[in-house]
């Protein structure tokens, strides 16, 4: 479903969501679809959602093949709503820097381990426990 964004979300004129798994076909369709969005709008910039993608290389291979789409129309893409598992793997091929992910939008990142206690929580180490 594609769905045109209020002027709260400034410069973006559209919004592109991937709804669901995709299959070996998809690509051209979709590549079509966002053409299609880019060509009835103004801006520069079309939000992607892709909240309902898995992290796999079938998906960085749309996401690359939408970016190259919207360059060749004057455009570009945003990610929204991507997994920490996609935004790892975009990083992982190092594709990060084409594949932008929305900053505001990001889920949250790191591990348990490395984010804040909440206050009042304090972390207690039994001193029986080796060294790691």
């Amino acid at each position: 479903m594609d769905v045109p964004t209020s002027p709260a979300h400034g410069p973006t004129t559209g919004l592109f969501v991937i709804a669901g798994p995709i299959g070996d076909g998809d690509a051209p369709r979709l590549c079509e679809r966002l053409r299609i969005i880019i060509n009835s709008s103004d801006g520069e910039l079309i939000v992607c959602d892709v909240g309902a993608l898995p992290a796999n290389v079938r998906t960085i291979e749309l996401l690359a093949r939408l970016q190259l789409t919207a360059r060749r129309h004057g455009s570009r893409i945003r990610l929204q709503r991507a997994s920490n598992e996609l935004q790892q793997l975009i990083e992982f091929v190092g594709l990060s820097e084409v594949l932008a992910v929305r900053p505001a939008l990001r889920g949250r990142s790191g591990n348990a381990e490395e984010r804040e206690h909440p206050r009042g929580v304090e972390e207690r180490v039994d001193p029986d426990d080796p060294p790691v």
